[in-house]
């Protein structure tokens, strides 16, 4: 499947505060991966995940941007043409979350109002060290009309559910539409990793974790 064309090509960036386990949510996505060794993101490295919505064969390009607020102004440009974001924050790390709007607006600005956005409150696992609530990150997202999940990279808990969220949704707008969305992702950085994963997923799995 990985060398076929693809139906559809969209970029998808996932944004947030450093060390909110954005980089092991990508390979975990794109690999089935958790590195316990992962070091911050430098500028942006992504990678590519291929699925099978119904009759549609999807290429995500997902970009994992640097956190660090001294990278802010370089990884900007990088949301241009994005279609899709993972906002990622921290559960155990209350400042993360209050940064959550400040990082909606951004995404919003630069990629526009149409962008779909999941909002992942991560690392789901450190239950005992949590400082924002679940029903906390959930009313967020109703109020700003996103999609919400809570995840584990370290224990592979709900990432699937949260990127095969943001995939529908992606695809739904684009239908809806009536674009073609070939080729619509933006090159590569010249740094950066690249990994093609190819797999089935059924169009009527149910995404639970979507606002309503």
């Amino acid at each position: 499947m990985a060398g076929e064309d693809c139906d559809y090509l969209f970029k998808a960036v996932l944004v947030g505060d450093a060390a909110v386990g954005k980089s092991n949510l990508l390979w975990r996505i794109a690999g089935g991966e958790f590195r316990l060794d992962s070091k911050p993101t430098i500028g942006v490295e992504f990678a590519y995940r291929d699925v099978k919505v119904g009759p549609n064969l999807i290429k995500a390009q997902l970009w994992d941007t640097a956190g660090q607020e001294r990278f802010r102004a370089i990884t900007s440009s990088y949301y241009r043409g994005a279609l899709g974001a993972l906002l990622v924050y921290d559960i155990t790390r209350r400042a993360s979350f209050e940064s959550a709007a400040k990082w909606l607006a951004e995404i919003r600005h630069f990629a526009g109002g149409d962008i779909v956005v999941v909002l992942v409150g991560n690392k789901s696992d450190l239950g005992h060290a949590r400082e924002v609530a679940e029903e906390e990150g959930r009313r967020l997202a109703e109020e700003e009309k996103l999609c919400f999940v809570e995840t584990s990279a370290l224990e592979n808990s709900n990432v699937e559910a949260a990127f095969m969220a943001m995939v529908a949704r992606v695809l739904a707008s684009t239908l809806a539409r009536g674009a073609l969305v070939a080729a619509a992702a933006a090159p590569p950085p010249d740094a950066g990793l690249a990994l093609l994963v190819a797999d089935e997923v059924s169009a009527t799995r149910k995404q639970p974790c979507c606002s309503s």
